[in-house]
């Protein structure tokens, strides 16, 4: 985390027992020697440091293979390819991209271990934080917010999963089996709700914290789950007590929202952090390991190869990975959305316009397009002491920002027959992108809330899961690969239907 550093001997008791080998269940085996259980948890300064290995955990997009989360719900869209050097760069992510991925694929297993790593820190905290203080009542509730949190991503991506809430004996990792998704949605709400009262608003945390879950946050994430289970009026609570909070806003631009002065901004609800004070080279970077950077980036940028950047632009090289296809920048154009356009996509014809260049037409998956939102800028690393740019990117990865609440509050409403109110929310993001307010009702203020979702949130790992919650996948990805009753779900990993009998998912 951004200025955090786990230095106790305490933490211990995660770090041997949650970094263990993939080849495991999911969930992690007794390590001898770790630290005893009964000595820790007891202080609210034991409580905070278990709070942070759970954050922390939630950060390692890269760990021992590329299993970025944001990217396994980003590539099966159809807003980029995930391009590369060539199609067998990555192929855990070039599988994604076209719909070939199976039980084996390593981005799959990462997505879905990583979420239950923070699901079994969370549970030590849940379990074992004595609640004798203020501070350990609250650190118990952002642990019940982020397996919250977890558990919808895991419902969202594979359906039935394994519902885990407490410790349980090695010996019986194999007799867990699948929940109905019915029934982790109930989890979900009820540590949600049992998390709301307790957490603090956003202005109520100090610099430091912001990192933190707060009542917005875990409001937003409850309100999204009644939504993706089309409970429409109680998603538009939850919304809607999230926006008369008055503790967020629009940002200017959504250039503003993605740059590093908007980090923990104003529009920010929930976002993982990282950091470009690591120092970090080509020796000494932790391949294999845990960087505190965001790698990603990097890994994102235009392939530095055939890349030469506009000289008054901070968009520098990278490794050509996540490249929007030429539908997404269509799509803008057609909408007339250039404000939000440039700080999304840019096109070949606008990079040699501003005199940068571009030399390889034909490289794989290039569609004429590079990605912004996400950018390797120049402004979010370093080379400050001999620092290596390519390694040391600080971005953070925005999870929630205002903008997607109000979108979903406007669908809410919309589907529960209040246009009146869907259509206010839709326009304040309309009006910020420059655009005319919306004045349709019924079928078609929904068919505008759909393009504005793909046009305000692009790279933003929603697109996917979108498409699938509004049975429109066959549709707009059949023909990127996406077969119906099949892919609406993510295959469970091989090695977990091998040694823990997790039953897999139909089609894999």
């Amino acid at each position: 985390m951004k200025k955090i550093r786990i230095q106790y001997l305490a933490l211990l008791i995660f770090t041997l027992t949650v970094i263990q080998s993939c080849s495991k269940k999911f969930l992690e085996q007794d390590v001898p020697g770790r630290y005893p259980v009964q000595d820790f948890y007891k202080t609210d300064g034991d409580a905070l440091q278990a709070m942070t290995a759970v954050y922390d955990v939630l950060q390692s997009d890269y760990n021992t293979a590329w299993t970025s989360m944001y990217l396994l719900k980003t590539l099966p869209s159809d807003e980029s390819n995930a391009a590369g050097s060539g199609p067998g760069d990555q192929p855990s992510y070039q599988a994604l991209d076209k719909f070939t991925f199976d039980a084996d694929n390593t981005a799959v297993a990462g997505g879905w271990r990583l979420c239950y790593y923070a699901i079994y820190r969370a549970n030590k905290v849940i379990r074992y934080v004595d609640p004798g203080s203020d501070l350990r009542k609250r650190v118990i509730a952002e642990a019940k917010a982020v397996r919250a949190y977890c558990y919808l991503d895991l419902v969202t991506l594979w359906g039935d999963v394994p519902l885990v809430l407490d410790d349980i004996p090695a010996g019986d990792y194999t007799k867990i089996g699948r929940a109905k998704k019915e029934d982790v949605y109930a989890q979900i709400a009820k540590d949600l709700t049992e998390a709301i009262p307790v957490l603090p608003l956003k202005s109520d945390y100090s610099a430091a914290d912001k990192f933190r879950l707060t009542k917005g946050a875990a409001q937003s994430i409850l309100g999204k789950a009644y939504l993706y289970q089309q409970k429409w009026t109680d998603a538009a609570t939850q919304f809607d007590a999230v926006i008369t909070s008055h503790q967020y806003d629009l940002a200017a631009t959504v250039g503003d929202v993605f740059s590093r002065a908007g980090e923990f901004g104003i529009e920010s609800i929930f976002e993982i952090s990282f950091t470009d004070k690591q120092g970090y080279d080509w020796g000494n970077f932790p391949w294999g390991g845990q960087p505190e950077s965001n790698i990603h980036i990097q890994l994102m940028g235009p392939r530095s190869d055939y890349y030469t950047k506009a000289p008054a632009d901070s968009l520098i090289g990278g490794w050509g990975f996540n490249l929007p296809k030429a539908k997404l920048y269509q799509a803008y154009v057609d909408a007339g959305d250039v404000n939000r356009r440039k700080y999304t996509v840019m096109s070949e014809t606008e990079l040699k316009a501003a005199g940068g260049n571009w030399s390889a037409p034909n490289a794989w998956d290039y569609e004429g397009y590079f990605q912004r939102k996400y950018g390797t800028f120049s402004t979010q690393t370093t080379s400050a002491n001999g620092s290596i740019p390519e390694l040391n990117y600080g971005t953070n990865i925005r999870l929630i920002r205002y903008a997607d609440v109000l979108l979903m509050a406007a669908e809410a409403y919309n589907k529960a027959n209040n246009d009146d109110r869907s259509r206010t929310e839709l326009k304040k993001v309309r009006l910020r992108a420059g655009l005319a307010e919306v004045t349709a009702s019924g079928t078609a203020l929904f068919d505008a809330i759909v393009k504005e979702r793909q046009l305000e949130l692009a790279f933003e790992g929603v697109r996917y899961i979108d498409l699938i919650r509004w049975g429109k996948a066959a549709q707009e990805l059949g023909p990127l690969g996406f077969k119906a009753n099949k892919h609406e779900l993510l295959p469970i990993p091989a090695q977990d239907v091998k040694t823990a009998g997790v039953k897999q998912n139909i089609g894999y």
